[in-house]
């Protein structure tokens, strides 16, 4: 059987309903045998799922036979390569809402999805409006770019919390801006950007081009590219949808898609970090005097991919489609929800925002202190400093591997060992 069948048919008999742990342990526990087996044999509490995605069995065997075409046809083996990287950008166009499954560009990681959009704006050097919340390798591209004199930044505090407000945002902005880069949902905190359809509203109002960086929105939320109206958006599939590392992409709007290809015309969008697959008749190895780009978004592919990651990520993303994120969402929540209240229950003040991804936070004193305590108590977790407070949080993320008493018992081994650490302890 399929990876395809296999998860589709375990899925449908969840049915309809909202999900219901039982449900979930009956029918969608068995396809992760081996990580289960892990924690029945270390006793350890996986709460680090907004970190890395715990794997299918199933990924296994997609990798597999991506090594096994490789070993059966050689060179022969593109064929099927190439196809699998098809359904790849099918499966996360479905997931963005974007009608275009070659607005998907692949990458290896995020950041090199922001570089492209950078070495396509049509300035040597851009102005670039970002939040000091952007993730490191994100944070880090942008200020390597402004140290070298190829990028001015521009950057956005957060309020006295660390929270990011759409006024802000959209009051730096109307100064000018070559390119908007934002999260919608913010990695130390989990904030989800309020008011982001205003924001890009004003972004193109001003001239300015909005880049969305939607690793922790992406595989939690309902994102809804195509209507949202970004310009760009980069992910990838480490965390939520369970894809591992490498396997990451730039989406780009269709309204930016070139339909005729060829030699771009000057002043149009078209990116340098470029590569043979992104040249027209790619296989026929013309060699012209101008850049001659393939139509559509294939024109933002680069060199020889690597096509292990388009199996690796098959069966995360056939998982998280057939349940379908408004499920996932749904049950995150109830989970949240339950993780919040019992660490209520213990004493322990939880410190997330209102409006939030997939994780809970604990705000913490000498936070690497802390996780040690809590991975040596048997809860795997990890934790960040607020770029502009430098308040440190630890954060814990349950998932659909998570049982209910799973979380009862890693908030009772939490309550053992993180009250000499907690920035706000319970009143004595």
């Amino acid at each position: 059987m399929t990876t395809l069948q296999t998860i589709t048919d375990a899925v449908a008999r969840l049915g309809d309903d909202p999900l219901a742990e039982a449900a979930v342990v009956e029918h969608i526990h068995p396809l992760f045998s081996r990580v289960l087996s892990r924690n029945e044999r270390t006793g350890e509490i996986y709460l680090a799922n907004h970190s890395l995605g715990r794997p299918l069995d199933a990924a296994g065997d997609d990798v597999r036979e991506f090594m096994d075409a490789w070993f059966t046809d050689i060179d022969g083996a593109w064929e099927a390569w190439l196809s699998e990287r098809e359904a790849y950008r099918a499966r996360i166009a479905t997931l963005l809402g974007c009608s275009r499954p070659d607005s998907v560009a692949p990458k290896t990681s995020a950041a090199q999805g922001l570089r492209a959009v950078m070495h396509a704006l049509n300035t040597p050097t851009p102005r670039i409006v970002a939040t000091r919340g952007e993730f490191d390798s994100i944070d880090f591209n942008l200020k390597a770019a402004a140290h070298k004199g190829r990028a001015d930044v521009r950057w956005v505090e957060g309020d006295e919390h660390g929270m990011f407000q759409p006024e802000d945002l959209i009051a730096e902005i109307s100064d000018g801006a070559d390119l908007v880069v934002l999260s919608m949902a913010v990695f130390v905190s989990g904030q989800i950007i309020r008011g982001l359809g205003d924001i890009i509203e004003a972004a193109h109002q001003y001239g300015s081009l909005v880049l969305l960086d939607a690793y922790h929105a992406y595989g939690v939320l309902p994102i809804g590219f195509d209507d949202l109206g970004a310009d760009f958006l980069i992910a990838g599939n480490y965390k939520y949808t369970r894809g591992g590392p490498g396997a990451c992409f730039l989406a780009i709007h269709p309204k930016h898609l070139n339909e005729t290809g060829g030699v771009p015309k000057k002043g149009t969008l078209f990116t340098t970090d470029t590569g043979w697959f992104a040249k027209q008749d790619t296989f026929a190895y013309r060699r012209t005097e101008e850049p001659e780009f393939t139509p559509g978004g294939d024109a933002w592919l680069e060199s020889t991919p690597p096509a292990i990651t388009y199996y690796q990520a098959r069966a995360g993303l056939i998982l998280t489609e057939a349940i379908g994120l408004d499920r996932l969402r749904a049950y995150s929540l109830l989970q949240q929800g339950v993780l919040t209240e019992s660490l209520a229950d213990a004493g322990i003040r939880t410190s997330t925002p209102a409006h939030h991804g997939a994780f809970v936070l604990i705000a913490v004193n000498d936070g690497p202190a802390c996780m040690r305590a809590l991975k040596d108590a048997g809860v795997n977790i990890d934790g960040r400093p607020c770029p502009t407070t430098g308040a440190f949080s630890i954060r814990l993320c349950p998932d659909l591997l998570t049982t209910e008493a799973e979380i009862l018992e890693a908030v009772r081994r939490i309550a053992g060992v993180i009250r000499p650490y907690l920035a706000h302890p319970p009143a004595a």
